[in-house]
């Protein structure tokens, strides 16, 4: 395959400059621009979330790419995708947005510091929009590459409830593991509200008080490689996806500082594609 032909998704918990410089935000803004320049077509996602000003950042509405519902727990959700660019990256963000799920001024946690109790959901609307939005795109990517909690949900929504749409029909996905990873519990019924389609609890085997690490390890389960994004991804869960039987990147620090890692993913991308 030639390198020109290759399209990289990049589905992003955190991307700077539009939420601040925290090492996953920091890679998930190189890293596209980088595998730009390495001749690929990208495209990156994120949640709009309501830290994110608007105006700064000059995110606006894509009508053509909003009007969706998506329901969840019974509930009809609005599907609204906005959009800002990186000029000096010359790169698009989509920002998949929800007044319910993502217009709060916090990330994951409120003011006090919990944990938000609907956290599982907001993933799985975020999963969901995200594959909705590049099937109107019509733009097959041949890697989707899944950073930080937020994401871990697309995983298993690609290889069973989309498996068969022609647009996701050829698509591998690489999973980044950082220790963003939440030991407390997603959302009420979360076993529940993941199943989706034709996916069944045995498809999603999730206890009942599911937690990210759960999710991490349901996530690794269906991607074709995992990169160990930071050197201190919780012990069992490293130990847990080396047991899997698929490309494992370790986390080089230097090269991350360096910005080499750039070409070992990439290669990383199409030895997944050879």
């Amino acid at each position: 395959m030639g390198d020109s032909a290759k399209k990289i998704l990049f589905v992003n918990s955190e991307m700077y400059p539009y939420l601040p410089e925290s090492r996953i935000a920091k890679v998930c803004r190189e890293l596209p621009q980088g595998i730009q320049e390495r001749k690929k077509e990208i495209r990156a996602f994120m949640p709009r979330y309501g830290c994110i000003n608007e105006r700064k950042n000059q995110l606006h509405e894509v009508i053509r790419l909003s009007g969706m519902n998506i329901i969840i727990s019974d509930v009809d959700r609005p599907l609204v995708i906005k959009v800002a660019s990186i000029s000096a990256a010359r790169i698009q963000v989509y920002f998949i947005d929800n007044e319910d799920y993502f217009r709060r001024k916090q990330v994951d946690r409120d003011e006090k510091g919990q944990f938000f109790a609907d956290n599982g959901e907001r993933a799985i609307f975020f999963a969901r929009g995200v594959l909705e939005t590049v099937k109107k795109l019509r733009w097959a990517p041949d890697i989707i590459h899944c950073s930080g909690w937020i994401s871990h949900v697309l995983p298993l929504y690609l290889k069973k409830a989309y498996k068969d749409d022609p647009i996701f029909s050829n698509s591998k996905v690489v999973l980044s593991l950082f220790n963003d990873i939440s030991t407390e519990k997603l959302s009420p019924g979360f076993a529940q509200t993941i199943l989706y389609g034709a996916i069944g609890p045995q498809d999603a085997p999730l206890t009942e008080n599911a937690d990210g690490m759960e999710l991490a390890k349901l996530a690794a389960q269906y991607a074709d490689g995992i990169i160990l994004g930071a050197p201190d991804v919780d012990p069992a869960l490293v130990k847990h996806v080396n047991t899997l039987g698929v490309p494992v990147l370790p986390c080089e620090e230097a090269s991350l500082a360096d910005g080499s890692y750039m070409d070992t993913y990439n290669a990383f991308y199409d030895n997944l594609l050879a």
